[in-house]
């Protein structure tokens, strides 16, 4: 991530419809990353008055309404509510993926020195969160749910943080956001370490296989999305019958989307040459088999980004603002009842996010830091980091969906409950001591030590 300010979007000077100013301010509507917040944040609202009304009932069994498909002897059928758990989340992972190797190849995680402060932190907001967790609940029913207080949902910090605008350093928001991403990729393994059962080699061998089949492609310069859907399809049924839970399916894939670019920028600029060269001649309207030529002008145009950043840019919009909260809505509606945080499984989680996060992040940060493995950014103090940590306790996200996975029927409601509940509490705490931390009496550069 450069430090300075990015090159301003071409404006081509082209004939403009009555929708076009419209479509272009919910074109930035969509890429502003704390507006999905909001979104989630309104679903989330939603969600809860509805189960806490009298269509509560209702609610719950549309999310139980069975669909599948049929074709032949070919039969898939399951509840709305797994085919948004197991199919369009299977999207937001393979989002996650792409995020990671972005990061992994051109972001902050490329430099180990400056990787090493994010990864120690979530390595630290992962282990203390699991431990203080099962200090509440080894040997208890809710044991399983581990994997809960682990998670961070990267929208609600993002639009925590562009709330409180230029009292946040730079050198915090990126920190926090590589520290998102490492945590992601801890989130990934505890779902296919942890929560994958009844393993079937056969079809994970048949999975593993189409896989190969995308790297031969991507070796052979296939570039056609449409192929890759295909096989992405197959590959993600085969990881849904292995019992591997089949978002990891998305995740692999997002991994394995190229970087580079296909087309270099000097290439491109020749061809355009020769593009313009025919239009100032005046010879366009003579050219021979035009409708071809400007299909291989867009394929050529297409092919200036990698397939990574056309696949983020354009899936983005999409999971933040119409999967995560269709997420929300069949996965936050709870009764809620006080009486639930009395209960030791609500606590745990209670405990793991509010406690466990930003104690964990501190003190890895801290190690990393007096070890001479990692510098804080500039002008953050211990302060900010460790209200950075109560941020991170805003699990939302990827803790409802952990908790999904590890919670039976009878204990899903405490869970959700505990979740909802440390991550309000974790939103109000971050922002407070963010807030009294970036006061002029409060600011320092960064130190490495408290």
């Amino acid at each position: 991530m450069s430090d300075e300010s990015p090159a301003r979007p071409l404006k081509p000077d082209l004939p403009e419809g009555p929708l076009d100013p419209l479509l272009r301010a919910v074109n930035r509507f969509l890429h502003v990353e704390s507006a999905s917040g909001v979104v989630l944040l309104l679903a989330t609202v939603v969600a809860l008055v509805l189960s806490n009304s009298a269509a509560g009932t209702a609610m719950h069994q549309f999310w139980l309404t069975y669909m599948g498909i049929h074709v032949g002897a070919f039969e898939l059928r399951m509840s709305l509510e797994h085919w948004i758990n197991d199919g369009l989340m299977t999207i937001f992972f393979f989002v996650i993926g792409l995020e990671v190797k972005r990061e992994l190849v051109l972001g902050e995680l490329r430099d180990l020195r400056r990787a090493a402060l994010p990864i120690a932190a979530a390595a630290g907001g992962m282990i203390a969160p699991a431990c203080f967790y099962l200090l509440l609940q080894h040997g208890k029913p809710g044991q399983a749910g581990w994997g809960i207080p682990m998670a961070t949902d990267i929208a609600f910090v993002v639009g925590c943080l562009a709330l409180l605008g230029t009292r946040v350093p730079r050198g915090l928001r990126v920190m926090l956001l590589s520290l998102a991403i490492v945590d992601d990729i801890g989130a990934i393994l505890v779902i296919a370490i942890g929560y994958s059962t009844d393993l079937r080699l056969g079809w994970l061998a048949w999975g593993l296989l189409g896989l190969s089949a995308v790297y031969g492609l991507i070796r052979l310069g296939a570039r056609r999305i449409a192929v890759y859907a295909a096989v992405g399809a197959f590959v993600w049924y085969a990881f849904f019958r292995s019992g591997v839970h089949a978002t990891i399916a998305g995740v692999i894939l997002g991994l394995m989307t190229p970087a580079r670019n296909y087309v270099s920028e000097r290439r491109f600029a020749r061809f355009i040459r020769k593009i313009a060269g025919v239009f100032q001649d005046g010879t366009w309207a003579e050219q021979p088999h035009r409708v071809e030529q400007v299909g291989r002008l867009r394929w050529a145009a297409r092919e200036t980004v990698s397939p990574l950043e056309f696949l983020e840019a354009t899936l983005h919009p999409w999971v933040a603002f119409v999967i995560m909260p269709v997420f929300a809505l069949a996965n936050a509606g709870v009764e809620l009842r006080l009486s639930e945080l009395d209960v030791p499984l609500a606590m745990a989680v209670v405990l793991g996010l509010v406690v466990g996060k930003p104690l964990g992040i501190t003190l890895a940060a801290l190690a990393a830091v007096r070890s001479g493995l990692a510098t804080l950014p500039d002008r953050v103090n211990w302060g900010m980091v460790i209200a950075g940590g109560a941020l991170s306790g805003i699990g939302f996200t990827m803790s409802l969906f952990i908790a999904g996975l590890a919670l039976d029927e009878a204990l899903l409601a405490t869970g959700k409950v505990g979740v909802l509940f440390a991550s309000v509490l974790s939103a109000v705490a971050g922002m407070s001591l963010l807030v009294w931390c970036s006061r002029p009496s409060q600011r320092s550069p960064g130190k490495n030590g408290l």
